[in-house]
């Protein structure tokens, strides 16, 4: 990637950490009170948070190394872009705005634009496709363990509907690819239908190749989708035990199930407010619903909320820290990228460096 695009990816990720620390809803003095009441479990959510990742990572590693060996990028390049892209999701309104893009272009020197791509689109849509499958998760565990009224089962019936409805369009894209279809998408919304249509017809065969590469997995190598499916599944399950660690500074008085329940509804209404970076005020009031829901104090959201919301600044400055640490490749690394890449390809990326 050109330095100039990393640094711009850059400095719209330090303008949002700015934005975000001056825009907190409590004084300084409140907020280090509540950072010393969290004492080493505050260390220890951070430190869950680089083995969440690296699952994250792993997944990723799978859809790329499928049908390759070895790998064309090192696991641990790969987890710096994990890393970094989310950290850009986190600050770019309407999520996937920033992280996506940016993996694109770092990894496309190693694989070529057309297989990153379709590797970031393929990741995106397990990332996305586990969250369904934890919502589910979710209804299942609250039917068991509470009482269900009227209204939560309402709730429940419109949340369960809504997932498999999404879960089955996903399984059509991984069948048939999404990439021409996210083209299409953008050709009936307005200002976009104009640079959509020009962008399909100038691009059409390689949208068609990206979306036979999506499909190739689902199709012929199942065992790497389930697995990378799985993977990002647990990744969600053990990021419920930053609640759990969270939530044991205030009361011993909670279940790993109540936890889950927790990060699956406060996610899921976070996820309703998409376009907000961070999704600023969506995830206190998750919480905040989420833990009255399940009768605890709502003082325990708003402070969950807040250890939540350090911890994710925190790993959103290591994300835009990593832009900027080991961006040149090595001579091993050059040669194995270049059977790759296609000779206009590799032209590009040597002008550049």
């Amino acid at each position: 990637m050109k330095s100039r695009f990393r640094n711009l990816f850059l400095i719209v990720g330090v303008i949002a950490v700015v934005v975000m620390l001056f825009t907190f809803d409590m004084s300084y003095e409140e907020l280090l009170d509540n950072l010393r009441r969290a004492g080493y479990y505050l260390p220890l959510v951070l430190l869950l948070w680089f083995f969440v990742y690296m699952i994250n990572t792993f997944s990723w590693f799978l859809i790329i190394r499928s049908g390759q060996h070895p790998s064309p990028i090192s696991f641990t390049r790969l987890y710096k872009l994990t890393v970094s892209g989310f950290a850009l999701n986190y600050v770019t309104p309407v999520g996937l705005m920033g992280g996506e893009p940016y993996r694109i272009m770092e990894l496309s020197p190693y694989i070529g634009v057309e297989r990153a791509t379709s590797s970031v689109i393929l990741y995106v849509m397990m990332h996305i496709f586990s969250h369904f499958c934890f919502w589910l998760s979710a209804v299942a565990i609250y039917i068991c363990c509470y009482p269900v009224n009227w209204f939560m089962g309402i709730v429940l019936s419109t949340v369960t509907l809504t997932c498999l409805l999404l879960a089955v369009l996903f399984i059509k894209g991984y069948r048939d690819g999404m990439a021409v279809a996210m083209v299409r998408m953008g050709s009936h919304i307005p200002f976009l239908r104009k640079y959509a249509i020009l962008f399909a017809e100038k691009h059409a065969e390689k949208l068609q190749q990206i979306d036979k590469q999506i499909a190739l997995l689902h199709q012929q190598r199942k065992s790497t989708f389930y697995s990378a499916l799985s993977l990002e599944f647990i990744a969600r399950i053990i990021s419920s035990l930053e609640v759990w660690l969270i939530l044991n500074v205030l009361t011993s008085d909670v279940s790993f199930a109540d936890c889950l329940l927790i990060v699956a509804f406060s996610s899921l209404l976070a996820n309703l407010l998409f376009f907000m970076p961070m999704q600023v005020g969506g995830r206190e009031g998750g919480f905040a619903l989420a833990v009255g829901g399940l009768s605890m104090s709502g003082a325990y959201g708003v402070y969950t909320a807040l250890i939540t919301r350090v911890r994710e600044l925190v790993w959103i400055v290591i994300g835009l820290i990593l832009m900027k640490i080991g961006n040149n490749p090595g001579l091993l690394t050059r040669k194995k990228a270049e059977p790759e890449l296609e000779k206009a390809e590799m032209r590009e990326v040597w002008e550049e460096e």
